[in-house]
Parts: structure tokens; C-alpha cells; sequence
């Protein structure tokens, strides 16, 4: 009683744990059914589950989507602050500690897009598949990450398992396919009226004034590229916000798929119900359906894989694997998002990571509560006294 007395948090965060392993959700989804894929799985790297409190925390970061994140960074700066500057001491002890709170959520933000770190792999038991990635940038896109290069993002692409991916920089065809460390597939991305349609295949440039001005010409684009050989894919979350109600136009113009899930902060938040109808509506005309990246040399993880079927087309031509954690964004409030991301979080542990936190948690409450010397800092206490100081006489001395 006395160690959960004196170490409230840690009691707290163990029982957290432990109790969402009750409701714990698988760690992929196929996005179409719901159902754990039978035939894939994440392999995390000794590391990752060994700093699983770091990993975790920062991957949860990763799959926000916009507007939760905003709610989440907003309660979670100001709670961080009241709570700092709530506690005893001088007015300028207390601002400092105000100022901590909000800073160590400004150096988590940082380090989720840019701190190196060890990231979950697909591994798919048929080997005679393709994991793939039907979008995503280099730094040819003006919203590129600077410096991020093709070999970048087949290096990103290759850690997290896939075989290979469609490079769709926006405006501009990649010209320059590569086989290693994965395939490099030629693509892009044209922006035109109020939509973004990913063009998959070599292609040809087009003029994109042709295809702005209204909805009618937009969706003329489907034409001309089939005209090119390639492949038009509605893109997440364009036609989700500014084409709700033209959906059934652009089958009828001849869109080759729909993406219904989108890793980017602004499409992940897509809805559970705009999904399922998504879905449906391509299902009634065979139409492929795929999951995106969208990645922009920003952020270390994917939130989905694409296992695409050899010799198949259409509906059935490809699986879009996810992270259940990233379904939620479009169905679980934003305002909801301090405490329900986390909880979102513990659900998807796995029992080595649920081990791992726990063992985080039990060195932690060790080492803070070491006995000290008067004025001594909470730490290593009882260790830096017995390097420091000299043993007392015991009075046998000369005896």
C-alpha cells in the first residue's frame, strides 16, 4: 500500500495496461471487413518492443488525425501546465514548471515526424504477393521533405515491409524506376479541379487547365488517362470533402478506384460511414480500392499496406491492411482525443509490449524511490551515496 501511496502514476498506467489487454484489438485490420488478416503480421524489432513506451506513444502520435491532434496537443498542453505550476514552491519555480509540461509535448511532436527509430515490419505469408504502397512523395513535391529523395523513401518503404510502391509526386511523373532495395513504380499525382486523381503507370504529362473550372471537366481526366494506359485513382480526402455527392459521376466517367485510407493527418480522419459506402459503391462495379501512405519524407511509420494479388483486377485485386487505430480517427470525436487516442493505444498493445511497459513502469518507480540524502534529488539516491561517501568507523579501528 505504501508504493502505491507514494507512486500514484505508475500504479495507475500498470493497471492501464493490464486492464485493456480485456479489450485488446488485433494489430492489423483488413479495412473492407474488419477481420484480422489471417495471412499477415507486424514483426517488431527487438528494439521497438524493448523501448515499447517510447514506440508506442510516438506511433499513437503518428495516427492522429488532424483535428484530434489539434484537441489533443491543445487539452494536453494546458493540463501539463496547470498541473506544473499548481504544485507548491516560489512564483518563478512555478512558471518553470508551467514551461516543462508544454515543452516535453513540443520535443514529442518533434521527435514522432524526425527521430530515427525502430518501426513494425508486414511480414505476409504468401510470398507470391506484392505488399504495396499506391502513394506516396519525394522532394520533387513541393511539399516534400527537403533532401528526401527516391532512394529515401524506397529505404522507409523496404523497413516497413513492402515489395514496392508507386511514387506519385504531385504534378510531375517519376521517371526514374528502381528495383532495390524495392521496386520503384512510375506515377503521379495531378491536382486538378478540387480533387487529386493518382495516375498509376508511366503516362504521359497532360495540361491541367483542361481539367479545372467544374466537376464536369475534372472527370474528364479518367478518359484521358485510360487513353494513356494508365490507372485513375480518386484520392483521400479530395473527393471525401469536395465530391461527396459526385461519387456515382465518377464511376460513371470511368475512375479506376477509390482510396479508403490515407495515412495524411487531413485524410485519416476519413469516416467509418463515407467509408463503408466507399466501399460498397466499388464493390457494385469492381473497382479497386487502396490504401495510401501519402508519405512526404515527414513521420517514421506507415498506418497501411496494400496486398496485391497477383493476376487479379478490380474489387478483388487488392487488400487494403491497417492499423485499427487508425479506423477509430474517423469514428471517435475529436474532442475525445486526449484520452481515447491513448486508450486506442493500449488496446493494440501486444503482450511482449504490455511486458515491456510494465517493466518501464517497475524501473522507474525503483528509481525514483531510492532513499537520499536530505535535499537530494529524486534518482539514484542509495547508489550515488555509496560512491560517495566513506564508510563509517565502526569503533574496532586499533583495537
Amino acid at each position: 500500500m505504501n508504493f502505491v501511496r507514494r507512486h500514484p502514476v505508475a500504479m495507475l498506467l500498470a493497471l492501464l495496461v493490464l486492464l485493456t489487454a480485456l479489450w485488446a484489438q488485433p494489430s492489423l485490420v483488413d479495412a473492407v471487413t474488419g477481420a484480422a488478416p489471417g495471412d499477415a503480421d507486424l514483426v517488431r524489432p527487438v528494439l521497438y518492443t524493448g523501448l515499447a513506451p517510447l514506440s508506442n506513444l510516438l506511433d499513437a502520435l503518428t495516427f492522429l488525425s488532424l483535428g484530434r491532434a489539434q484537441a489533443a496537443l491543445l487539452v494536453w498542453v494546458i493540463a501539463l501546465a496547470a498541473l506544473g505550476a499548481a504544485k507548491p514552491g516560489s512564483r518563478r519555480r512555478r512558471i518553470t514548471r508551467g514551461l516543462v509540461g508544454p515543452a516535453v509535448i513540443v520535443l514529442l511532436v518533434a521527435a514522432t515526424v524526425l527521430l530515427p527509430r525502430p518501426v513494425p515490419r508486414l511480414a505476409a505469408n504468401d510470398s507470391t504477393v506484392t505488399v504495396l504502397d499506391y502513394h506516396a512523395h519525394t522532394d520533387a513535391s513541393h511539399d516534400g521533405r527537403a533532401g528526401w529523395t527516391a532512394a529515401d523513401l524506397a529505404e522507409w518503404h523496404a523497413a516497413q515491409g513492402f515489395t514496392a510502391a508507386y511514387v506519385t509526386d504531385h504534378n510531375i511523373i517519376f521517371s526514374r524506376p528502381a528495383e532495390r532495395p524495392i521496386a520503384l513504380l512510375p506515377g503521379v499525382e495531378w491536382s486538378v479541379y478540387r480533387q487529386h486523381v493518382v495516375a498509376l503507370g508511366a503516362g504521359r504529362t497532360i495540361d491541367r487547365e483542361r481539367y479545372q473550372g467544374d466537376t464536369r471537366r475534372m472527370l474528364g481526366l479518367f478518359t484521358e488517362l485510360h487513353r494513356q494506359g494508365a490507372v485513375g485513382i480518386a484520392s483521400l480526402p479530395e473527393y471525401w470533402r469536395n465530391h461527396r455527392e459526385d461519387l456515382d459521376a465518377f464511376v460513371a466517367a470511368g475512375v479506376d478506384g477509390f482510396e479508403i485510407v490515407n495515412c495524411a493527418p487531413k485524410a485519416i480522419g476519413f469516416s467509418g460511414a463515407d467509408r463503408r459506402d466507399v466501399i460498397d459503391l466499388a464493390a457494385r462495379h469492381d473497382l479497386l480500392v487502396t490504401g495510401a501512405s501519402d508519405n512526404h519524407g515527414w513521420g517514421k511509420v506507415t498506418c497501411v499496406w496494400n496486398i496485391s494479388l497477383p493476376g487479379g483486377h478490380g474489387f478483388r485485386a487488392n487488400r487494403v491492411i491497417t492499423r485499427p487505430i487508425v479506423l477509430a480517427q474517423g469514428t471517435s470525436p475529436a474532442w475525445t482525443a486526449a484520452f481515447s487516442q491513448p486508450w486506442l493505444m493500449f488496446r493494440g498493445l501486444t503482450w511482449p509490449e504490455r511486458i515491456s511497459w510494465l517493466t518501464w513502469i517497475l524501473v522507474l518507480s525503483i528509481y525514483r524511490g531510492m532513499p537520499r540524502r536530505r535535499g537530494q534529488r529524486a534518482g539514484l539516491g542509495i547508489l550515488a551515496r555509496s560512491l560517495t561517501e566513506e564508510p563509517e568507523a565502526d569503533g574496532t579501528e586499533g583495537a
